[in-house]
């Protein structure tokens, strides 16, 4: 049964991801200029990877996850690829607001950035699927509880993904390591099939520097694989892995993970396969 549900997400992740992405480049929704971005290389770059691989990843949760793990699924990758589309699209790229710190400073002073607005909405929809997805066991107490870090999972690791989509491919590598990792649960094998399935359709794309995710893709993509890790470890490892996903994110504010990378020769190695 779990080879069958990884199976079908897979191919349903890829074919949708695949139309999808098909589907904007002939008619791009707002025309092409508003989806155009410059690399680390100083070339145009698309951001319509994004919307196709959340759409892909949607889609292989919903036809292979089961119960609960379905529901939590695709709210967890629709919401953050719709909140990160949103900073996609509509960012004030004249203001030098950055990271987690700036947009939650922009907040606290009374100012909504888009970012901020992807913050709160990405921790709402994650919130939403965690309710969603996790089994009542224990006490109500024991549940609100195992929802509040199961919610922060998936957003912390949704946050994280979109750090790491800095050069092509690196997100979806990342991904696609955390969405092989042994888990029980009823988003586990549908969610390995879809995290696979849409990264394989998005991997020529992205690793020839002609896509990238952006907030939209990236913020799925991360989003699925902590809902998948949220709704199939036990509570220990659950709290080691916020833990890990936190202590990332805060890290993030004062590290730069692509130095990190270029200075460990066995990341830079994994960094630059199929790269250009």
């Amino acid at each position: 049964m779990g080879a069958r549900r990884l199976a079908l997400g897979g191919a349903v992740a890829a074919g949708v991801t695949a139309a999808a992405r098909v589907a904007f480049d002939r008619r791009p929704p707002g025309g092409e200029a508003r989806w155009t971005r410059v690399n680390h290389r100083g070339e145009p770059i698309s951001l319509l990877e994004g919307p196709a691989v959340a759409a892909g990843l949607a889609a292989g949760a919903l036809v292979a996850g089961r119960g609960r793990g379905r529901i939590a699924g695709v709210t967890a990758a629709v919401g953050a690829g719709a909140f990160g589309l949103v900073d996609d699209l509509a960012e004030d790229t004249s203001t030098r607001t950055k990271g987690l710190r700036g947009h939650l400073g922009a907040l606290a002073q009374g100012r909504l950035t888009t970012g901020g607005l992807k913050v709160l909405g990405i921790g709402a929809t994650s919130i939403v699927a965690a309710a969603a997805g996790t089994r009542k066991t224990g006490s109500a107490a024991q549940w609100c509880g195992d929802v509040v870090v199961n919610g922060a999972l998936i957003a912390g690791a949704a946050n994280l993904a979109n750090l790491l989509d800095l050069r092509p491919g690196r997100a979806l590598k990342a991904a696609s390591a955390l969405a092989v990792v042994p888990v029980g649960g009823p988003l586990a094998a549908a969610g390995t099939g879809a995290v696979l399935g849409a990264g394989a359709a998005a991997w020529p794309g992205d690793l020839g520097e002609r896509d990238m995710l952006g907030d939209s893709g990236a913020n799925a993509l991360g989003a699925l694989v902590g809902a998948r890790l949220a709704l199939g470890l036990p509570r220990p490892l659950r709290l080691a892995a916020l833990a890990g996903v936190v202590g990332l994110n805060l890290a993030s504010e004062r590290v730069s993970f692509s130095a990190v990378i270029a200075q460990t020769p066995w990341l830079k190695a994994v960094d630059d396969l199929g790269r250009r």
